[in-house]
């Protein structure tokens, strides 16, 4: 299972601890030349229809909208979207079947699990795209076991905003963080220090900030969540920021208190910034504080989102064509990855973009927490993680266990699913 980042979680992160995504090819091996200039090759081949798959927010679907019509106006081809509400559930039940999508567009995380389920197809023979073109944690991010299953477009992670009428300056330590949360914060006047939703991917910064970890595939005792180093993380962030947050942990509500301008902090990622330009608040984007009088170093998690290649792209070569053109042209076209990146936040991972001037401060703020995290594992076991954590963590927010209590039953859980 992957949590869904705007419900739940999503997707994630041009990553700092690269060595995590293993089983890579080599990037220095593929193709040489590079669609850097975003020009769309479509002069081999017939004309032809490929279907896409994606779930965005609606604030977000216009401009995929546009996107896509753009393409279709400058290609022979034509690129048919379609935004799914439950896209796990609709790939893991079509795409067996035959009816799924030439191409949809997920986080990383789904790399291992999908491949091994043949969910996704190699296409590294077929790309005029290199991989050298990208972050090499990007180009990473999209092979398993010798595979290419994608391409790479953006990075994500969480990071701190503030509302700028409630908040003169950014906080460096979290010390100073709570300072200021406790001069704003008073819920009988519907007045919040931070909205922060309490899951599995939001919080695993401070998780992982004192030594802690979810899943290692590098180490022989994978799952870490029982490490004293995790429960002291997840404590942290509980003494830490609960008192100053709406009662209900889930993302609606934690994310609608700071969009409402409600809160003087969020904790949230780039998908996020496109309901504040909407609702008109006034915020700036910062790196995570850091947890230094505790000894601690936020690690938040990261990921890369891309366009994953499907079996329908081999069982019909034209389409596959098709959807191989607009992949290529999405991921490689400056001048749409310069406009998400202004409307929505979107993350470069284009080279050629990637710490460019062009970009807006907020953009800027966001890959620098992305460079401060881990990237999440790809490996299958980690489906069995998410959704015991995110279970475990409601909990524990809700006062039901305490932070051991809970992760050690969760971790017995899991290691028990894993040996059946």
């Amino acid at each position: 299972m992957r949590l869904n980042r705007r419900g739940v979680l999503r997707g994630i992160g041009g990553l700092g601890a690269t060595a995590a995504l293993s089983g890579c090819l080599n990037v220095q091996e593929q193709k040489s030349q590079s669609s850097t200039s975003g020009s769309i090759d479509d002069s081999n081949g017939p004309s032809s229809t490929a279907t896409t798959w994606y779930m965005l927010p609606e604030t977000e679907l216009p401009l995929r909208e546009s996107v896509i019509q753009t393409f279709n106006e400058q290609s022979k081809h034509t690129i048919e979207g379609s935004d799914i509400s439950d896209l796990k559930k609709k790939t893991t039940s079509a795409i067996p079947t035959g009816q799924g999508p030439h191409t949809f567009e997920w986080a990383h995380d789904w790399v291992g699990d999908y491949s091994q389920r043949s969910f996704v197809v190699d296409q590294r023979d077929a790309i005029n795209t290199s991989l050298d073109s990208f972050t090499e944690s990007a180009a990473k991010a999209v092979q398993y076991d010798g595979t290419l299953v994608g391409l790479p477009h953006s990075a994500e992670t969480v990071s701190l905003i503030y509302n700028t009428e409630i908040v003169d300056q950014a906080p460096k330590t979290v010390s100073e963080m709570v300072s200021m949360m406790e001069a704003y914060h008073d819920p009988s006047a519907n007045q919040y220090g931070l909205s922060y939703p309490f899951n599995p991917y939001f919080v695993s910064a401070w998780l992982q900030a004192f030594g802690g970890y979810y899943f290692d595939a590098s180490k022989d005792r994978a799952l870490g969540i029982d490490t004293a180093e995790t429960i002291r993380g997840l404590s942290f962030a509980l003494d830490t920021f609960k008192p100053f947050m709406p009662s209900d942990p889930t993302y609606e509500p934690q994310a609608a208190a700071f969009a409402e301008g409600n809160a003087a902090f969020a904790i949230n990622g780039p998908w996020y910034l496109s309901t504040l330009n909407e609702k008109n608040i006034n915020y700036e984007v910062t790196t995570l504080p850091t947890a230094k009088e505790a000894g601690g170093t936020p690690k938040p998690y990261t990921g890369i989102t891309l366009w994953y290649f499907t079996p329908a792209m081999q069982e019909d070569t034209t389409a596959g064509a098709a959807a191989r053109t607009f992949i290529e042209w999405f991921v490689t076209n400056e001048d749409h990855i310069l406009k998400r990146a202004k409307e929505q936040g979107s993350i470069p991972v284009l080279n050629s973009l990637v710490g460019s001037e062009k970009l807006p401060p907020a953009v800027k703020s966001f890959s620098q927490s992305v460079e401060m995290g881990t990237p999440m594992p790809i490996r299958p076991k980690m489906n069995t993680v998410w959704p015991q954590m995110e279970t475990a963590l409601i909990k524990v927010f809700n006062g039901e266990e305490s932070p051991k209590a809970v992760l050690n039953q969760t971790a017995t859980s899991i290691r028990d699913s894993w040996s059946k």
